[in-house]
């Protein structure tokens, strides 16, 4: 079977919060022949991880990480690599993925009223503009 994951079937195979859902999950994931995995179901999967699960960062990049070696698993590998250069600075994966995206969709410059955000975009040698409130 070729799947699409949803994050609920991400988190529930790594977070292991409901014992007969993990195994269900984990069964689903280990036997597909293809396991799609839209940037936006990694972006909920971090962010519902860190908050939700209070999951440290660097366990969640390893999840990742392990994901990206996965022969069976499908995703955008460059969008996936920003947010990770993001998460392991400190930042949120999906600034990373954001502004990642938006420079291969022609947005030069990464706007934000999120100082912290745009500061690691400049740090990683992106161009931003913060705007002030």
């Amino acid at each position: 079977m070729r799947i699409t994951a949803d994050t609920n079937v991400l988190l529930r195979a790594t977070i292991g919060d409901d014992p007969d859902q993990a195994r269900r999950a984990r069964q689903l994931l280990g036997a597909a022949e293809l396991v799609a995995m839209p940037l936006v179901a990694l972006c909920e999967f971090v962010w519902v991880s860190r908050s939700a699960y209070r999951r440290p960062s660097r366990e969640i990049a390893a999840v990742i990480r392990t994901w990206l070696t996965s022969p069976t698993v499908h995703l955008d590998r460059a969008s996936v690599e920003a947010g990770l250069a993001m998460l392991d600075a400190g930042g949120d994966f999906a600034d990373g993925v954001i502004a990642f995206a938006g420079r291969q969709l022609g947005g030069a410059v990464f706007a934000s009223f999120d100082r912290k955000a745009a500061e690691r975009v400049a740090a990683a040698g992106g161009e931003t503009h913060l705007l002030e409130v």
